[in-house]
């Protein structure tokens, strides 16, 4: 009877080299697909500033600019100076896109109302970005609040504040999810365009996951999650999108999304819809042949659809009213 728990303890010994094997394997496996994920694939912008003053003409004069973010590191975007004491708005791009691809949005919004237009790059997206990793949603309401900051102290040539006291933003999935953060956060954030927001920071890490790597299987999501909060060592913050909204005060929103989006985002902004305490305030197209996670292959009629939608908004809501 007593060689048994001996047997038993060499059996155990001789299983854990495998075990640690393994562990080892599904923790570089894990490593591997965070890594990949806040890494998200880059190529040449669709369109520069430059490349679009040689095709529209040179009345578009978008320069480059940097500013800090809270936590010190570098953010970069586009400019598009409007008007003296005009509104600004801030367009927020989607996990895996970068700021051309709503370039002409931007264009289209500016010349339509005067507004100075800013373009950043989310960090870790666009040619070689400053910030090398996404926050994968964790960090970009504070960058937009950042933003905010920086549009705030821009000077005319002849000194006086560019932008007055009224902002808005047009975000779609990560960069919807960044501007309704910043905008419970923020006062100064009244004036929204969302296209279809996830339901929060757990969804954009599967949809990034599954969108990077393939995988979309249930265990290898939950653990890829699980990896993520400990590569954020505890400061992964999963805000609920609908809690975020129900924080909100006199905001006016737009939520915008579509077929096209799939069935996860349409379903989390269709929700939404009953999360903001002010109803009055909200608007809703939810069934868009187009929408903005899409929105450089669109067609000429649908693009400009669309773009008619979210600059008809802006320009009756953000402009000072006689």
């Amino acid at each position: 009877m007593a060689r048994r728990p001996r047997l038993g303890k060499k059996f155990v010994k001789s299983l854990l080299p495998l075990l640690l094997i393994i562990v080892v394997v599904i923790g570089g496996g894990l490593g591997w697909i965070v890594y990949d994920i806040s890494r998200p694939q880059r190529g040449a912008y669709l369109v520069t500033p430059q490349a679009f003053a040689q095709i529209g003409g040179p009345g578009v004069k978008a320069t480059e600019e940097t500013w800090r973010n809270n936590d010190g590191t570098t953010a970069r975007g586009w400019l598009l100076r409007g008007a003296e004491g005009a509104p600004a708005v801030i367009l927020l791009h989607r996990y895996g896109a970068d700021r051309s691809w709503l370039f002409n949005l931007g264009v289209k919004l500016n010349e339509a109302t005067t507004f100075t237009i800013l373009w950043p790059d989310l960090r870790g997206h666009g040619m070689n970005p400053p910030v090398q990793a996404s926050g994968l949603g964790v960090k970009e309401g504070d960058d937009v609040i950042a933003a905010l900051d920086h549009l705030k102290q821009l000077k005319t040539p002849a000194g006086q504040p560019l932008v007055g006291n009224s902002f808005g933003a047009y975000g779609v999935e990560l960069g919807g999810y960044a501007a309704l953060k910043a905008a419970a956060r923020d006062p100064r954030l009244k004036f929204l365009v969302l296209d279809s927001v996830p339901r929060d920071a757990d969804e954009l890490v599967n949809a990034a996951v599954s969108r990077e790597t393939g995988l979309s299987n249930g265990i290898v999501l939950s653990l890829a999650r699980l990896a993520t909060r400990i590569y954020f060592m505890g400061k992964y913050e999963d805000a609920n999108s609908c809690a975020l909204a129900g924080n909100m005060r006199d905001e006016q929103v737009l939520l915008l999304t579509g077929a096209d989006a799939g069935q996860k985002l349409r379903s989390s902004t269709n929700d939404l819809v009953n999360c903001f305490p002010k109803r009055d305030n909200i608007e809703e197209k939810t069934d868009l042949p187009l929408t903005g996670m899409n929105l450089p292959s669109a067609t000429g009629e649908q693009g400009e659809g669309y773009d008619r939608r979210v600059i008809e908004f802006f320009d009756r809501t953000l402009r000072p009213q006689k």
